[in-house]
């Protein structure tokens, strides 16, 4: 009888034991696809995912803020990510020292779009992960302009800009078509994910602090588009914007 037991409970063992391993099994593969799946939460992200907005222009015509970095995965999959620089900030506490790792990353698709995102974490990696999204959430498009004659695809800035970040003053100068990049590697290397082939540099104050400097070079490319040339005075031709034009789309229940 106490055999017939022990062998009772060997087989509910077993039988429990394996319902355990395939209700596990089943319940990781269900996590694992909801993790993949992007379940938009804001009205810009219905609208992207829906397909009802075509490109990432839209969203700049409209300055429709940006809160979800799958829009920006979505209109540009084949971003690059440079990691500029990695620096230890420290905070004094009663218990002494605490410090913290803050990242410096630049992403862009060399062909007009360029990002940058700063983030502060006790590791390493967790302050690139952030900077990575922070970056994609604000990116911003580049305006490229020609020097000289209008021949072939625009090759360097539209115009002299400038940026500035604490004592760093960087200004871009339009540069004849194969000069290069006439810059520091920093520098060089934001405006080849940029998109901009010919431009010269000149830049002042305390350029040797990195963030300052990429934060200014990040501000002259951002204001490319804030000059107003005679090519943009034509009369714009006003449209709906996609909250409007997609109101009952909108309005809708999202699906679970």
């Amino acid at each position: 009888m106490a055999d017939s037991a022990t062998a009772g409970a060997s087989r509910g063992r077993g039988g429990f034991g394996r319902g355990r391993g395939g209700r596990g099994g089943r319940g990781r593969g269900r996590r694992g696809e909801e993790k993949n799946e992007w379940v938009p939460v804001t009205k810009l992200g219905r609208l992207v995912k829906a397909n009802k907005i075509k490109s990432i222009e839209e969203i700049y015509l409209f300055s429709l803020p940006i809160k979800e970095y799958q829009i920006i995965d979505y209109f540009l999959p084949k971003l690059k990510d440079e990691v500029m620089k990695i620096m230890p900030v420290q905070k004094q506490t009663t218990a002494g020292q605490r410090t913290r790792f803050k990242a410096f990353v630049v992403i862009g698709d060399e062909n007009g779009h360029v990002g940058l995102g700063v983030k502060c974490s006790k590791e390493v990696a967790t302050a690139i992960r952030g900077a990575i999204i922070l970056a994609k959430l604000a990116i911003i498009p580049v305006r490229r302009g020609y020097w000289g004659t209008n021949l072939g695809e625009p090759h360097t800035v539209p115009c002299k800009v400038t940026g500035r970040c604490g004592s760093v003053l960087t200004r871009l100068i339009p540069a004849p078509r194969g000069t290069g990049l006439v810059a520091s590697m920093a520098a060089k290397r934001v405006l080849q994910l940029a998109g901009i082939e010919d431009c010269y540099t000149a830049s002042s104050g305390s350029t040797r602090t990195l963030g300052n400097t990429v934060k200014a070079l990040f501000a002259a490319i951002g204001n490319t588009y804030a000059f107003l040339t005679p090519d943009l005075w034509e009369e714009t031709e006003f449209s709906k914007g996609p909250y409007q034009e997609y109101t009952d789309f909108l309005s809708q229940k999202a699906r679970k």
